[in-house]
């Protein structure tokens, strides 16, 4: 069972809170970080595997989406005070993290900034930041997530103008992710459909984030890493996790020849094992 919370701010913000609870004996945490755009309910398809894994999810809207206030200006690293913020709260020590899409870099932030407290982070189908030297941050992606990026890498006015455009996106999904789509990941729905409801605030300023600073050194995570990345992901192209697998120390790389976006989610399971096998 998720039980639901608001978590108030210092600075009177708040903060919705997902949680599927300690249970019996000692549950390892894991904060799941939501893609662009979802709200932060855990991924009811893992729930099964982490049942039997002894796994406790906890999770947050973003600022912006679902029942969490809006915080412009917001960038990836604020993850960290905030998933800090979280498990203080609910009396958590120490924790792993995992995110997919847009979740991955906010799942990294949280293993680069609270490095006595992350025992490992999973980040599937993650961008690289966008000021990664050497790296060509659009190659491979669809048109439609250039021209949307490109909108926020010219800044706050240019992106809400592209959100009120009425420009269609096209993900370019391949058929694994529509055949997962139609089955277990059909959660999406449930996700989605609520982080819009109230307009595109928490896209636009999750997009703002991912091409500006982040706000933290990629380098920095010392907790072991686990990357997952279809070879056909066209929303965030797999150059994006093998960037990130050389820069990170202690990354691993599982790329999957014939998976997309979502349909990587398939190596859901076996991520939660590596994450318990971290945590001892």
């Amino acid at each position: 069972m998720v039980t639901e919370t608001d978590l108030v701010l210092p600075d009177g913000h708040r903060l919705h809170v997902y949680d599927t609870g300690p249970g019996d004996g000692d549950r390892l945490a894991v904060f799941w970080h939501h893609g662009t755009p979802n709200v932060g309910a855990p991924p009811a398809p893992l729930f099964a595997a982490a049942d039997r894994l002894g796994i406790r999810w906890v999770s947050y809207d973003r600022p912006g989406y679902g029942g969490s206030t809006r915080r412009p200006g917001r960038d990836v690293a604020s993850a960290a005070e905030l998933t800090a913020r979280v498990a203080d709260a609910l009396g958590i020590g120490r924790f792993a993290t995992m995110g997919h899409s847009g979740g991955g870099p906010h799942a990294l932030a949280c293993g680069a900034l609270l490095p006595e407290r992350v025992l490992g982070v999973v980040s599937g189908a993650g961008l690289a930041p966008y000021d990664a030297p050497g790296f060509d941050w659009f190659a491979g992606m669809a048109a439609s997530g250039v021209a949307s990026l490109r909108a926020a890498a010219e800044g706050r006015a240019a992106k809400e103008r592209y959100e009120t455009s009425g420009a269609e996106y096209d993900p370019e999904f391949t058929p694994a992710d529509l055949a997962a789509l139609h089955g277990p990941w059909s959660w999406f729905d449930s996700v989605v459909g609520p982080a819009v409801r109230g307009g595109p605030g928490g896209l636009v300023d999750d997009d703002l984030a991912y091409v500006t600073p982040w706000g933290f050194d990629p380098t920095k995570v010392t907790a072991p890493v686990l990357l997952l990345h279809g070879a056909r992901d066209r929303l965030v192209p797999a150059g994006h996790g093998r960037w990130l697998a050389r820069t990170c120390p202690s990354a691993e790389l599982r790329l999957s020849p014939e998976d997309g976006h979502i349909s990587v989610l398939a190596g859901g399971e076996a991520a939660l094992e590596w994450l318990r096998r971290q945590a001892g």
